[in-house]
């Protein structure tokens, strides 16, 4: 081993300095690769908004992850492999062959501290700021890189190609409605987001993948008025209605004619029995058919954020749900809509609705077979699934592929399911609870 007096020379100054740079550098590089992927595209883009140019930059670079991830990967390889290297001829220099087992030890205390714990607990903690900071000396980085990284990029996906991936650069993991709902469901989790928020953001979240069959009053519930019917009858039967809105039928319920609003029959009565010196007349000229309006008939299979966006559209709040071969399937309105995001909407007109979910004994839920899944999983916080079936009871036939009867039991998705009454056909009373 050489005098260690001259071994402290210019050179191992220098080299020890370099060593330093290469560490702030591996340290820069680690910190903006964490800053930039953890950073939230929505908070960039409301401070891009806002006039800050990092974001902006930010947001530009964050376009093109492959590309990014490939130019901060090879940048910090570079520098950790080149500081490792000048501190292994360093210390060999200083204790001869020793001095690598001293380098390896040295430089993965050194590199783990100061160039990957340290930079990346920043960047995660304050990720947009430090994403904003770290965009333009990045974008340098990128666009020095790129030959480079496109070569690479090639290589990879040609290796991949051979064992039978596909990438796709352009895809996302995750779309923006899922990366939303995930976001929402963690934030429940962890109690910063509360029940009633979450079913709301969701609910006008799931309007574009849900359809108007789902949620429509189906045609057996549906009050009509008979267009035969005398005008003392029909007065009287829109008076006890608690609906302003009646479909008008000829001859068969399923042949809609219109639909009579109550102000609309308000005025003709009106018409018909005020005279101008107050004199009372009679309704022997009412006629039902000179006061309907146009029906509005949709098929079944429009989602509900279609048909919210056509009912603002043509100032209308009332449709008539017809399926493929026109025949009437139920009645929607658009406080139907608004109820999936903001719950039950009642005024003083409204019959008290019956409790939809009860507590046996056993601990079970006793629900309604005709409720829909989607309210029993937001009244019970469940998640059991509503692809193959619209209500409770559709599930349980279908899962059990035949009309079970009363005290069959069945075990699904994580739940135990009772039928405790039935009606003929239809099952109106399960209990169900998780097993």
């Amino acid at each position: 081993m050489d005098d260690p007096s001259s071994l402290l020379d210019g050179a191992f100054w220098l080299t020890s300095g370099a060593i330093l740079g290469l560490l702030v550098l591996s340290g820069f590089f680690s910190g903006s690769e964490t800053a930039l992927t953890a950073a939230s595209r929505g908070k960039l883009r409301s401070k891009a908004d806002k006039g800050s140019v990092g974001a902006a930059r930010a947001l530009k670079i964050t376009e093109d992850n492959e590309r990014l991830i490939g130019s901060v990967l090879l940048g910090n390889n570079l520098v950790n492999i080149l500081a490792t290297s000048l501190a292994t001829a360093l210390l060999t220099r200083i204790f001869g062959d020793s001095g690598v087992a001293l380098a390896t030890m040295i430089m993965t205390i050194f590199v783990l501290i100061f160039a990957e714990v340290l930079p990346k607990t920043y960047a995660i903690t304050n990720a947009e700021t430090a994403a904003s900071r770290v965009a333009a000396p990045i974008s340098i980085v990128v666009r020095i890189f790129a030959p480079v990284v496109s070569f690479v990029r090639m290589l990879v996906r040609g290796m991949l190609r051979l064992v039978g991936v596909e990438t796709d650069p352009d895809s996302h993991i995750l779309s923006v409605h899922e990366e939303i709902a995930g976001a929402l469901a963690l934030g429940h989790q962890e109690g910063v987001v509360e029940k009633d928020q979450r079913d709301r953001l969701l609910g006008a979240l799931d309007l574009g993948d849900r359809d108007v069959e789902e949620i429509m009053l189906h045609r057996s519930e549906i009050e009509m008025i008979n267009a035969d019917d005398p005008a003392e009858d029909i007065l009287s039967q829109c008076l006890k209605s608690r609906h302003t809105r009646l479909p008008v039928y000829k001859d068969e319920p399923e042949n809609i004619v219109g639909v009579a609003h109550a102000k609309d029959l308000l005025r003709a009565v009106d018409k018909l029995v005020r005279g101008p010196n107050g004199i009372i007349g009679d309704l022997s000229d009412f006629n039902v058919m000179d006061v309907v309006r146009r029906p509005y008939f949709v098929p079944e299979t429009t989602t509900l954020e279609d048909q919210m966006r056509q009912f603002l559209r043509q100032h209308t709040h009332f449709a008539l749900v017809v399926d493929e071969y026109g025949a009437l399937q139920g009645l929607l309105t658009l406080e139907d809509i608004l109820e999936e995001i903001v719950g039950e909407i009642t005024d003083e007109f409204d019959a008290p609705e019956p409790v939809a979910l009860e507590t046996a004994e056993d601990g079970s839920y006793v629900v309604d077979g005709a409720m829909t899944i989607r309210d029993l999983n937001r009244s019970a916080d469940w998640s059991l699934p509503d692809e193959e079936a619209n209500t409770v009871a559709g599930l349980v036939i279908h899962e059990a592929q035949s009309i079970p009867e009363v005290g069959q039991v069945f075990a699904f998705h994580g739940h135990r399911f009772e039928v405790a009454d039935k009606s003929e056909n239809r099952l109106t009373q399960l209990k169900v609870r998780p097993l």
